[in-house]
């Protein structure tokens, strides 16, 4: 299955005017969507995507981005990782919400849907004991315990949360959601230079974090020689 097919279903998504109001958009954009990972599903493999990723058209690797994000594995993990340093931005964006939603629904359908369930919950305990309940049942759910390491550092139980984070990475490599939350623990620690390592593995892996870059900087500088090492 070659290229001008998905390009075609992705050419058919709706592209947002100024006259727009937003919520019939949302409605419009949703619809077209649904319809286009059927298409999608229907028409390709995952492996066959995951190819196309690697297409010269930004148009293709951005349509094969996408659905991905829709239909993919984490057979897909390291290839849509790859795509964060893709020289198209909306390939780099697009490839980081894929990966977001690949590590979500990494897990069979009742434990991705209950990881859904307890992201929602304003209640940090109640969040805490489902997902100990979670990662009981999926030891191997590796954004189970990106999720716990969130709550733990909510309630500033750093050590705990990096201790979480840690059994992400042994999971999925690829996680810099997880070093991010490492390093930012490893700062309220006071412990720069662990922050610093941290920072600058997260950066490796996805040089489109937001502020990463200069907190990379400040601690540099603030670290004086030990921060160049």
């Amino acid at each position: 299955m070659g290229t001008a097919l998905l390009v075609e279903y992705y050419n058919a998504l709706p592209r947002a005017r100024r006259s727009d109001a937003p919520e019939a958009f949302g409605r419009r954009m949703e619809k077209a969507l649904a319809k286009f990972q059927k298409q999608v599903g229907e028409r390709y493999t995952e492996g066959t995507l995951q190819r196309l990723l690697e297409s010269p058209s930004a148009r293709a690797r951005r349509a094969a981005t996408l659905a991905l994000g829709m239909i993919g594995t984490m057979d897909s993990n390291a290839a849509l990782a790859a795509r964060l340093k893709d020289n198209d931005a909306q390939v780099r964006q697009m490839a980081g919400e894929a990966l977001w939603s690949v590590w979500f629904r990494a897990a069979d359908e009742a434990d991705a849907q209950e990881l859904q369930r307890l992201v929602r919950l304003d209640d940090g305990d109640e969040a805490l004991a489902g997902l100990n309940a979670l990662i009981k049942r999926a030891p191997d759910f590796a954004e189970a315990y990106n999720q716990r390491a969130v709550v733990y550092f909510r309630k500033q139980e750093y050590a705990r949360a990096i201790a979480d984070c840690e059994r992400v990475l042994e999971r999925n490599p690829c996680h810099f959601g997880a070093l991010s939350g490492m390093a930012e623990c490893y700062v309220n620690l006071r412990k720069p230079r662990a922050a610093l390592k941290a920072y600058r593995q997260a950066f490796r892996i996805n040089p489109n974090l937001g502020g990463v870059l200069e907190t990379i900087r400040a601690l540099e500088e603030a670290l004086g020689e030990e921060g160049k090492k």
